[in-house]
């Protein structure tokens, strides 16, 4: 099998630097745009601190610069949902004994929370440990511990939101390309894949959503429903970026864009799944496999190739991603389209 043209050579940006690099491209229709000081794919964003927890917040930022100031926390501003500050204790603490998730409120879920738990005793006695297998919707997810955060070492996989609200999908080409509503896929679901690695099964939709999870749109992403369980989240550009200096990517390297690091994409691969035998070690434990997208047109391209993950934070009309590629050993971050079905992992709630 492996990448083939349907129609005659390819014109596209062939230069793998620009952020529209095409891979299928042997013609350069000189198309190429590239990534300005925010990220943004041909444009000319604003930077600043994005982060509205952070003292020097700017609103009128467009991207995050790195600059964002915490000095003025922890203190009566900076509290988080359902927590609020005791000038006597000088921390934070909880607002509600009742409120067992911290959202701010009491409800149904809190007492369903309590019922769950009355008489396991032995639950107290082993509470769940980063590591341990997570269930969330009928399926098992491994966790891994990458420096102090806790990760799905899996895609996730749901079909709903948190709240148990269905996520459209199923949608044809033409409704994939126009929605601006969340929606999932599974790669190859609708036989129209054609670019995809010879060494796997992808157009196999039950083997790709065995083997890689599903793809959302970053529409999706943003839900307020959360696409998560309670007490984990989609990770934010910044929480991708703890995670990479975990791994020993340098601060500036990780404030950059395009390709950064040195071989935290390989740690970061799996060692088994990737064209060519070109597989990773996975010392971080991140498991990560190249489930290819779903692109903005609606085709599903790359399996075997190509992985790709969201992160939360939008960078002006596109949002931040990551990817690994086989022939690379570093980490690329990027900013997509919202529309394109990407990969997705849940890291847990600082405590």
């Amino acid at each position: 099998m492996g990448l083939y043209f349907a129609e005659g050579p390819i014109a596209g940006c062939v230069d793998e630097e620009a952020c529209n690099f095409n891979l299928d491209a042997v013609i350069d229709d000189e198309s190429c745009l590239y990534l300005d000081v925010c990220g943004d794919c041909g444009g000319d964003g604003t930077p600043g601190c994005i982060d509205d927890y952070a003292c020097n917040f700017d609103a009128e930022a467009t991207c995050d610069d790195g600059s964002c100031d915490y000095s003025c926390c922890p203190g009566p501003g900076c509290c988080h949902t359902g927590t609020a500050w005791d000038s006597d204790l000088q921390q934070y603490i909880v607002a509600n004994p009742s409120d067992s998730n911290f959202d701010g409120c009491v409800q149904l879920n809190d007492l369903l929370d309590l019922l769950s738990a009355y008489g396991d005793c032995g639950a107290e006695e082993s509470p769940w440990q980063c590591g341990d297998p997570l269930e969330y919707q009928g399926y098992d997810y491994e966790t891994v511990q990458i420096g102090e955060q806790c990760w799905f070492a899996e895609n996730l996989r749901s079909e709903s939101y948190d709240n148990g609200d269905a996520i459209p999908a199923n949608l044809s080409d033409s409704e994939w390309s126009t929605t601006n509503s969340g929606a999932v896929a599974v790669f190859g679901e609708d036989a129209g894949c054609e670019n995809f690695s010879p060494d796997i099964e992808a157009c196999d939709p039950a083997q790709s959503l065995e083997e890689y999870g599903r793809l959302y749109n970053w529409y999706a992403v943003d839900d307020a429903r959360g696409l998560c369980p309670s007490g984990w989240h989609v990770p934010t550009d910044a929480e991708w970026m703890t995670m990479e200096m975990a791994l020993g990517m340098s601060e500036a390297e990780a404030n950059d864009t395009g390709w950064r690091g040195t071989d935290q994409g390989t740690q970061m691969k799996t060692d088994y799944g990737w064209y060519q035998g070109s597989n990773g070690t996975n010392s971080s434990g991140f498991s990560g496999l190249p489930g290819g997208l779903r692109s903005t047109n609606g085709s599903f391209d790359y399996a075997g190739y190509l992985g790709y993950w969201w992160s939360s934070s939008p960078n002006g009309s596109n949002a931040w991603d990551r990817f690994l590629y086989y022939a690379d050993e570093d980490v690329n971050r990027s900013s997509g389209n919202r529309r394109v079905g990407f990969s997705v992992r849940c890291v847990r709630d600082a405590e």
